[in-house]
């Protein structure tokens, strides 16, 4: 096979132009620089692009004497140089306006927190902004949505949180071991808890009474959630059909899925009941209410821009010095200002 190939290059060397010659010896010169550098593995460098790529386009049979890369390769080479040279000349003067960081981000902005909206509903938004991009330019770095757009579970909780409450059980055990049961009604606008109640033996009709009453018709919510217990029996669910209201059931043995009232119960339990002992019913409807006053008044929360239930008002330094007041027992304690 050598030798062939060697009986093929005599005569093409008979044969040939003498410009291709020197162009076949310029080419098998550049190749053997390229293999007696001192690397293990003969790497290109971008000035060996360069010449191949001037070889390619000065000689017509550079494709015969290529030992080190393929044809291909070369032609890749030049399709890149040719994306870069475009690239390097429409950031010359004239041309489109670049786009700026800031409006780029804004677009994206705004196509992630509404994915309803289209590129001219966000170029309209722009042009109120007095920021000025062709619809075009908004379509080109709008964020792409690979489902159908949807709004976010916070924004659909946002939207129907003032039309629902929530219900449930909790137990207290006693200083004589009786353990008694603790009915909440929790809304969750406010983080309120609209009703309580205590019994040692709670009945759907007891439970029915006590919705009834924590729940007049006209502030009646949308939406119950509530879990699966068996004491919500037909009567249960025949007195909460009455007022308007419809029921929302989780799954079975899935707390996490009313989330609202189970929080607030850890955050009796943490703050309140875990350091009391409770002697009867009637203690406990007083532990709790003395509780309720400060959850209500004076606790403030996240999920309420660290404000409370009942909306506590900033007070300024100008209004005098800090004072502290004991709540719950002096479990804890609310702060407040107070003119000398």
């Amino acid at each position: 096979m050598l030798f062939l190939r060697a009986i093929w290059a005599v005569v093409r060397a008979l044969f040939s132009k003498k410009a291709d010659l020197v162009a076949e010896n310029l080419a098998l010169r550049q190749q053997l620089i390229v293999l007696g550098r001192k690397t293990k593995r003969p790497r290109l460098l971008q000035g060996d692009r360069v010449f191949w790529l001037w070889l390619a386009r000065s000689w017509n049979g550079w494709r015969d004497s290529l030992v080190l890369v393929k044809p291909e390769t070369v032609v890749r080479w030049h399709r890149k140089g040719f994306k870069y040279y475009w690239t390097w000349k429409s950031r010359q003067e004239g041309g489109r306006p670049e786009v700026s960081r800031e409006v780029r981000g804004l677009i994206r902005k705004m196509s992630r927190a509404n994915p309803l909206w289209g590129a001219p509903r966000i170029h309209g938004e722009l042009l109120k902004l007095g920021i000025e991009n062709s619809q075009a330019t908004v379509a080109k770095y709008m964020i792409r949505l690979r489902k159908p757009p949807s709004p976010t579970w916070r924004a659909f909780l946002d939207n129907h949180v003032r039309d629902l409450a929530s219900i449930d059980f909790f137990t207290v055990p006693t200083a004589t071991f009786r353990v008694l049961f603790v009915f909440l009604v929790f809304a969750h606008s406010r983080r309120q808890i609209l009703h309580f109640n205590v019994t040692q033996s709670p009945t759907a009709a007891w439970t029915g009474h006590q919705l009834i009453e924590a729940l007049p018709w006209d502030t009646a919510p949308r939406y119950l959630l509530r879990d699966r217990d068996c004491i919500y029996d037909e009567n249960f669910t025949r007195s909460v059909r009455a007022t308007g209201i419809e029921q929302i059931l989780i799954a079975p043995r899935s707390p996490w899925q009313n989330p609202y009232v189970e929080r607030v119960i850890g955050s009796i339990r943490r703050e309140c009941l875990d350091h009391v002992i409770v002697l009867n019913e009637n203690h406990l409807r007083r532990v709790l209410r003395c509780y309720l006053r400060y959850y209500h008044r004076s606790r403030t929360h996240l999920a309420l821009g660290k404000d409370a239930p009942q909306t506590r008002r900033a007070e300024p330094p100008e209004m005098g010095k800090v004072v502290e007041f004991p709540e719950v027992g002096g479990l804890h304690h609310r702060y407040a200002r107070r003119a000398a």
